[in-house]
């Protein structure tokens, strides 16, 4: 079966994603800790990973929609939330970040989204009024 492309919007949410973590971890290493700037990178990291794993997972559950295969759909759901939640265990339990770094870079793909709207809604606003 054919892949179908990306939405214009799904790649500039993954372009972005990465300007908004640079930008945020390039402001905490002037800042804050490294240790600080090593949670807000991990925390990233693991935030966009399971945002093209969330992706492919969707893409692949509308392209197989008729198979009917909601366990496989599940399995690939608790395995993304498994490995996640063991990343974030180990991450936290042997302080390998600070946890404020950590939770900020978790929160990069949704500070995006909200950009990303604030900035879409704005545009229509001001093509409607001109």
């Amino acid at each position: 079966m054919n892949r179908i492309e990306k939405a214009p919007l799904q790649r500039r949410l993954e372009i972005t994603n990465w300007v908004v973590l640079g930008f945020i971890l390039l402001g905490s290493t002037f800042l804050k800790s490294l240790s600080f700037s090593l949670g807000i990178l991990l925390g990233g990291l693991i935030s966009i990973v399971n945002f093209y794993w969330l992706h492919q997972n969707l893409r692949d559950t509308f392209e197989h929609l008729m198979d009917g295969s909601k366990s496989s759909i599940l399995l690939k759901y608790g395995v993304r939330l498994a490995v996640t939640a063991v990343l974030l265990y180990f991450i936290i339990a042997y302080r390998v970040a600070d946890v404020l770094g950590l939770l900020l870079g978790l929160s990069i793909v949704i500070i995006n989204i909200v950009f990303t709207v604030i900035v879409t809604f704005h545009k229509k606003n001001f093509e409607e009024v001109r």
